[in-house]
């Protein structure tokens, strides 16, 4: 056994599944979306969902405002629009306009679902929790669904620790059409 960074530790957990948390601008009327790898599950009763966020980034400001958001996990289609999604702020660009999915309405939150994605919860935010540089939001699945047949994007480790290098990608590019 060998002493080693903790960056060299994480970077053993890869690959791994990769979610995209939707949540609205309500200052610009727009969708805001972040690609995210640290979440789970809390709870079955009540069914609850937990995300990290960046305190610097701007879906954390919208978290703290809205108080909700779609959770979704993004199919292997959407590698090239989840990459542009997490290298780019919502404070400077209309990602769901540079780097579109299509969307629909959701039941009970203002932020939309995705279509061709595998899973969609609705959330809306019951707690939180500072943690450093990251605030854990907890969110409550208000509802879930499903669509068959897509197979769900996975994060190879390149997208790590905040920097990309030239080159770079999200997703892995054999599975690349």
């Amino acid at each position: 056994m060998r002493e080693v960074s903790i960056a060299e530790v994480w970077r053993k957990k890869y690959p791994e599944r990769v979610v995209v948390a939707v949540t609205w601008d309500e200052k610009n009327e727009r969708v805001n979306l972040i690609p995210l790898g640290w979440y789970m599950q809390t709870s079955f009763k009540p069914p609850l969902v937990a995300i990290s966020v960046g305190v610097t980034r701007y879906s954390h400001k919208l978290l703290h405002k809205t108080r909700e958001f779609v959770l979704f996990f993004p199919s292997k289609k959407m590698g090239k629009q989840v990459y542009y999604w997490g290298t780019h702020s919502g404070r400077d660009v209309d990602k769901l306009k540079e780097a579109p999915v299509e969307t629909t309405p959701a039941r009970f939150v203002k932020p939309p679902l995705i279509v061709g994605a595998p899973i969609n919860l609705e959330c809306q935010v019951v707690d939180s929790l500072k943690t450093g540089d990251h605030t854990i939001f907890v969110g409550r699945i208000l509802t879930a669904y499903l669509e068959e047949g897509e197979d769900i994007l996975l994060n190879f480790g390149e997208y790590v620790f905040g920097g990309l290098k030239e080159g770079e990608i999200l997703f892995d590019p054999r599975n690349e059409k």
